[in-house]
């Protein structure tokens, strides 16, 4: 579809599974999604979506952690050294890829990823659970 100039819309909550718990987390599933939208050079193409439902959680919370947790799956693709990693790849080099793979693995992006929350006056941590704790208990239990 992409490569026809199209759209497409992208559903990373749920791949080929199906069960009632959609809050996505950060593991290596969604970090090769976000690896793939960023190598593909596409992502004003993509639209990323996410469910957030979880029964057994705050749906409010389950909404942020899941976007946060794609956000930041996008940033450790973004900070990867995907043009060295392509060079080894295009020259047969694989043992030179995964060294590079594995080198890219121990970037600080997290430490990108606090600054980037600092920067635009956003929680740093789990912190947003205060601001969700107090509108659940204004607005969530009075329903």
């Amino acid at each position: 579809i992409l490569a026809l100039g199209g759209k497409i819309l992208l559903h990373v909550s749920r791949g080929v599974r199906w069960d009632s718990d959609h809050v996505i987390v950060l593991n290596d599933e969604l970090t090769a999604i976000g690896r793939e939208v960023i190598r593909c050079g596409c992502n004003e193409r993509l639209a990323l979506c996410l469910d957030y439902f979880d029964a057994s959680i705050n749906r409010v919370a389950a909404w942020v952690i899941g976007a946060r947790n794609l956000r930041k799956s996008l940033l450790i693709a973004l900070l990867e050294p995907y043009d060295q990693i392509n060079g080894h790849e295009k020259t047969f080099d694989f043992t030179g890829r995964l060294a590079s793979q594995e080198a890219a693995r121990e970037l600080p992006w997290n430490a990108v990823w606090q600054m980037y929350c600092v920067r635009n006056d956003v929680p740093v941590y789990d912190e947003f659970m205060n601001d969700i704790r107090q509108y659940e208990r204004k607005v969530l239990l009075k329903r």
